[in-house]
């Protein structure tokens, strides 16, 4: 990159003509990921409230730009890694934050559980023994104060507060079962996430947001009939790793709606249409 064609440029950020301004940041901004270090220097050392602002608009849709490509390539790859999704919605708000960061956090948890876990025990028992790890020893809990908060959908501040809404508090929970080889997977029931365990042998849920509590296919029912839903099979069944980001994109968007930031609203939107197949889901 040339450093004085980049300073010319920033400098014409306070110009008053829309449409040098325009073309100003077309340019800037094609200059992609890379301009971002510039961009933050320049901000540093330049004392000009406008330009200011708009060194910080320009730094947020390069990194807006970089995650809708993520999150379009982690579709296309099949979603495999669910933790790389909520990574990647983390990053709205998070632009800096590191992957491994979240994995070694993860890691922690999974070798406290592995540690209690014992050989062929019943599944009912592996879930009790997840439990008193998650919600007992780790103090992961439910945050009905600030239930609607952004920070809700951020797997990074839930592992870092402990407090989660339900479909987070579930993504750490699953996260953490799968790595000790328990078939839990998550399970989009209308207005709660909740999880399940299903097996060739046995299937039956589990509610994160209550500490872990294990309930039947006959609670779904009578869950169901009290909201006067249809019970369809997607609200016993297990969902993809799509589903679950497609479901949190959508609690994002429900929270910047309640804080008023339209802007947001319209920019997670966006996202979740990227990644959409047309089906809704009653949260």
């Amino acid at each position: 990159m040339d450093n004085k064609k980049i300073k010319a440029l920033i400098s014409l950020l306070d110009d008053e003509d829309t449409e040098v301004l325009l073309h100003v940041e077309k340019e800037i901004l094609a200059l992609g990921e890379g301009i971002i270090p510039f961009l933050e220097n320049e901000w540093e050392n330049n004392f000009n409230p406008i330009v200011q602002k708009r060194i910080e608009e320009l730094i947020h849709t390069v990194h807006y730009d970089l995650l809708k490509v993520r999150l379009a390539a982690w579709k296309e790859s099949g979603g495999k890694d669910l933790l790389e999704g909520m990574w990647i919605i983390a990053t709205y708000q998070y632009p800096d934050l590191e992957i491994g960061k979240l994995r070694s956090e993860l890691d922690q948890i999974y070798f406290e559980a592995w540690t209690n876990m014992k050989n062929e025990i019943h599944p009912f028992d592996q879930v009790k023994i997840l439990n008193n790890v998650i919600f007992s020893q780790y103090r992961f809990s439910a945050n009905t104060k600030n239930f609607h908060s952004p920070s809700n959908s951020m797997i990074n501040i839930v592992l870092e507060s402990k407090k989660g809404n339900p479909i987070t508090l579930c993504v750490v929970y699953l996260l953490i079962a799968q790595k000790l080889n328990m078939p839990v997977y998550g399970v989009n029931l209308p207005n709660l996430f909740i999880l399940t365990y299903k097996s060739d042998s046995v299937q039956f849920y589990i509610n994160a947001f209550n500490k872990g509590l294990i309930f039947s296919k006959a609670d779904i029912d009578n869950y169901l009939s009290h909201l006067n839903i249809n019970p369809l099979d997607i609200f016993y069944q297990p969902c993809s790793n799509l589903d679950i980001v497609r479901r949190m994109l959508r609690n994002l968007s429900v929270s910047f709606e309640k804080l008023g930031d339209a802007v947001k609203v319209e920019e997670i939107k966006q996202l979740l249409d990227s990644i959409s197949d047309g089906r809704e889901i009653i949260d």
